[in-house]
């Protein structure tokens, strides 16, 4: 049964473990028992020169994902790779992870989220359900996907004045 493992590397030494392990697996023919080997990261939008730049950033520095159908053969190839510390978890049996963890660790529902709330269109009716305009409605006149950030039209005092909300902090309607 193929789990989620956690493994300690030396510190900024996680991409050549990657490597090390793939080789190490191969020449054992053990490369069957392992799925998938992942270093945690995200993507960040950063300005640099006046231009965003996507910058991949580690968000578990020292940390190695492994998705493996563990055996005492695997579990040797693996802990004996070099700069590779060894499985998070108790010495004798490391603890698999549990899938709430994987996708938070991995960000699946942090995406699933982002893409679901992103469904909106210009001229689209919404109410704002938080912040100091919560219960205030209004047309959606601009989309910054980017930012996850909407600008409504909201009625103010009989005048249309555009406020910038976020994704969810509005409704449709």
């Amino acid at each position: 049964m193929y789990r989620w493992y956690v493994v300690n590397t030396r510190s900024n030494l996680e991409k050549r473990v990657k490597q090390d392990l793939e080789r190490r697996l191969s020449a054992h023919g053990q490369q069957g028992r392992v799925r998938q080997i992942v270093i945690p990261t995200e993507n960040k939008v950063e300005m640099k020169d006046g231009e965003k730049v996507v910058k991949e950033e580690r968000t578990m520095p020292g940390y190695v994902l492994i998705n493996m159908d563990f055996s005492p053969k695997v579990w040797s190839v693996v802990k004996e790779t070099p700069n590779l510390t060894g499985f998070v978890g108790a010495s004798t049996d490391p603890v698999p992870l549990t899938q709430d963890e994987v996708d938070r660790l991995l960000h699946r529902e942090v995406a699933q989220k982002v893409a679901s709330k992103a469904q909106f269109t210009i001229g689209e009716s919404v109410k704002v359900v938080a912040g100091p305009l919560s219960d205030f409605s209004g047309e959606i006149s601009e989309i910054n996907q980017d930012a996850a950030k909407l600008k409504v039209l909201v009625s103010i005092f009989g005048r249309e004045t555009p406020v910038e909300v976020g994704f969810d902090q509005v409704k449709k309607i």
